[in-house]
């Protein structure tokens, strides 16, 4: 899975940035995976993820609320929940390995701090994805600080047009970074983008 593998920024800002996804088999073990997939997402909440979401279905916004969104999970579901602490989410994949619940994990971040948490929560490496940037005509991408916000949303669903209005309204404090950031997470209905972290973005990017 690619869509949660491109984002971009410095180092600093993308360590408190990290997904898990969730996914069964089509016609290995999909059937019954609804229950499963929602223990998941469940652990990961109790273990700190800020934000869930369901590929099928949507966020917790399109669904009007997480206690929907976990009632909502079917089979075949590809789910998420995304972290802004290492030491969270190294927690949950302790306890999803206990859970033993059989369906594919796959975690983004950083590889050096994926490999110091899968380490600790003693998971070998099964397949490894790098992104190896941007290629063709760069100079026609939107200034990098966009592209920190754009890239949160792998399908593209937080516009870059959405950004700058938003980031302008943060400027001109008709609204705060948080409240800006909830505006960027709306759209994005894989629900993988980071609140969090966008709302520290939004506010770098009203004090130039």
């Amino acid at each position: 899975m690619t869509h949660t593998l491109h984002r971009v920024g410095n180092p600093e800002s993308l360590s408190r940035d990290y997904i898990l996804l969730f996914m069964p088999s089509k016609d290995i073990n999909h059937v019954g995976s609804g229950p499963k997939l929602r223990k998941m997402l469940e652990i990961s909440l109790k273990n700190g993820a800020i934000r869930i979401g369901d590929c099928r279905l949507g966020n917790e916004y399109y669904q009007g609320g997480l206690d929907k969104l976990l009632e909502h999970v079917e089979d075949r579901a590809v789910v998420h929940a995304v972290f802004n602490d290492l030491e969270k989410m190294t927690a949950a994949l302790k306890e999803l390995k206990s859970a033993d619940l059989g369906l594919s994990v796959v975690v983004s971040g950083l590889f050096d701090k994926v490999r110091e948490c899968c380490k600790i929560s003693e998971l070998p490496f099964h397949t490894v994805n790098n992104s190896l940037g941007r290629w063709g005509r760069t100079d026609r991408l939107p200034p990098q600080d966009v592209l920190e916000l754009n890239t949160m949303c792998g399908h593209g669903m937080v516009t870059v047009k959405l950004i700058e209005d938003t980031a302008t309204k943060v400027k001109n404090r008709e609204m705060t970074p948080e409240q800006g950031a909830e505006r960027l997470f709306k759209p994005c209905m894989c629900g993988i983008f980071n609140a969090d972290r966008a709302a520290g973005l939004l506010e770098a990017m009203a004090q130039k």
